[in-house]
């Protein structure tokens, strides 16, 4: 044995009995202090028992303050403060993008912010796209109230510094948000003052249902179950796998991906719908099919394009055919393949077109040029 080793068994052979030492010594302590306790216990009055029973303090005036941040519906708990969209884009740029994407259309992670809404939603307060064959929610398409907003980010945001932002940032990312859904202008100023003038303009402002059992006054729950206390199980296993008995319950997860950004989630089909050998990744049915279509027809299947465009109609996105006829005769494939990866707005209307950072450069080209070949 060498030197080292010798010093470190030593080492360990003294922390094995310095913890034992530690536990005995520790033990007789506890039981001398549990006796001296219910010794004195007996011998102290019983007022002076009650007394000490009382543990604790009132909490301070700014300690009350420090917790109570909640803004409601009616703007009560609202601070003062003002903030730009111009302010609230830097903000955003600095915080918010690496996450949301630099116009809130989303990243591989998480959903949109804006898009999805119109300016007939803004003159009538419920967003027509929550009851149609809107393949995706975005943020502003569900909000009901600004507050619920303005609050979330001052709580939550950014999600790995939250609360960093000051009352004026907070106002000014808001207003960011609320331009890039067209519900306030780019040189608007959101502030105490004028935020419930906002209030009035959101898109889904009327689309809030008060008629539940967890809104005050309603004196019921909404829902009829009544609690089971009984066979509970000894152990209670939690997994993020889907268990075999359930796979395919609701068809093929993997064909019924989100509208939107990259492409997520597991396959969940029958075997038969398996990829088979010689299949190049397609079950049974479709392989027949499939081997007719073009490269690039094949790869907008596979990579979910065909979620927001078709190829003769328009859907959430233009059809491909209309892409096709405003760029014919423009030397458009570099813009295009770029709009894929990066993503944008604007250009078909307010639906936001996510980036798609996952799909290879290969991938794209080929799905540009057949789209540009379109007829």
């Amino acid at each position: 044995m060498s030197r080292c080793d010798s010093v470190r068994a030593g080492w360990r052979h003294r922390a094995v009995l310095g913890c034992l030492l530690i536990g005995l010594v520790g033990a007789a302590c506890l039981t001398t202090a549990t006796r001296a306790a219910q010794g004195e216990a007996s011998a102290v009055p019983k007022d002076a028992r009650a007394a000490r029973a009382q543990l604790g303090r009132t909490a301070t005036t700014a300690e009350l303050k420090a917790w109570d941040i909640d803004v409601r519906p009616d703007f009560q708990g609202l601070p003062p403060g003002r903030g730009t969209v111009a302010q609230g884009q830097k903000v955003w740029d600095a915080r918010c993008a690496s996450c949301h994407g630099d116009f809130g259309e989303s990243n591989a992670v998480f959903t949109p912010i804006a898009g999805g809404t119109t300016a007939a939603d803004i003159a009538s307060g419920r967003v027509a796209a929550m009851t149609g064959a809107q393949p995706y929610r975005t943020s502003l398409m569900k909000l009901s109230t600004v507050s619920t907003l303005w609050d979330y980010i001052r709580r939550a945001m950014p999600w790995d510094a939250p609360k960093s932002l000051t009352v004026d940032e907070v106002y000014a990312v808001t207003a960011y948000i609320l331009n890039l859904g067209d519900i306030v202008p780019a040189d608007f100023t959101l502030s105490d003052a004028n935020i419930d003038e906002v209030q009035r303009k959101l898109p889904n402002r009327n689309g809030m249902t008060t008629a539940h059992g967890l809104w005050p006054g309603r004196g019921k729950p909404d829902t009829r179950n009544t609690a089971c206390m009984a066979n509970c199980a000894d152990k209670v296993e939690v997994t993020s796998l889907i268990p075999e008995y359930a796979r395919g319950a609701h068809g093929d997860l993997a064909a019924q991906q989100r509208g939107f950004g990259p492409v997520r989630g597991i396959a969940t089909g029958s075997p038969e719908d398996a990829p088979q050998p010689g299949d190049k990744g397609q079950g049974k049915a479709e392989a027949t099919t499939a081997a007719a279509q073009p490269v690039g027809a094949k790869l907008t299947g596979q990579y979910q394009c065909l979620a927001c465009h078709a190829q003769d109609r328009k859907m959430v996105g233009p059809s491909f055919h209309e892409i096709a006829q405003r760029y014919q005769g423009k030397d458009a494939h570099g813009a295009l393949v770029q709009k894929i990866r990066s993503g944008g707005q604007g250009a078909w209307g307010p639906v936001p077109m996510p980036p798609q950072p996952q799909v290879p450069e290969s991938d794209i080209q080929a799905m540009v040029k057949w789209i540009l070949e379109a007829k």
